[in-house]
């Protein structure tokens, strides 16, 4: 099955002691914002000492590494500017891991509370545990 990881999850599985082996056996893709998202949260929580400097290296290393299937869309950018409007957005960022699950009718998989309560009507957007 694929599945669309957003930053969140990436960020979650880049700093997990097992990395991605969550989803072994999946196919993983993501928009290519994804990577540029999830590099600067790991870097912010370096700076803030949530995470040490070393851990936060091992995740970079593990997020460079991961998984997951750069994937752009020729139509990516109209149908997130298209779901942003749609869900009263000002900002894109989240409709195009939205838009990448719909043209690729797939799953997308978020940590992001927020955005996973914004979207249940949509019935693709799943947290890890619902999969």
């Amino acid at each position: 099955m694929t599945l669309v990881l957003d930053a969140s999850v990436a960020v979650y599985a880049a700093l997990a002691e097992d990395g991605f082996a969550e989803f072994d056996g999946e196919q993983l893709i993501a928009p290519p914002l994804m990577w540029s998202e999830a590099r600067s949260v790991l870097h912010e929580l370096v700076w803030r000492r949530e995470v040490t400097a070393q851990d936060g290296e091992m995740a970079f290393t593990q997020l460079e590494r991961a998984p997951v299937s750069k994937t752009d869309h020729d139509e990516l950018g109209r149908e997130a500017w298209r779901i942003a409007n749609e869900m009263g957005w000002a900002k894109t960022y989240d409709a195009e891991y939205l838009a990448l699950a719909f043209l690729s009718d797939c799953r997308l998989v978020t940590t992001d509370a927020r955005l996973h309560r914004a979207t249940g009507q949509l019935g693709f957007v799943v947290s890890p545990a619902e999969l």
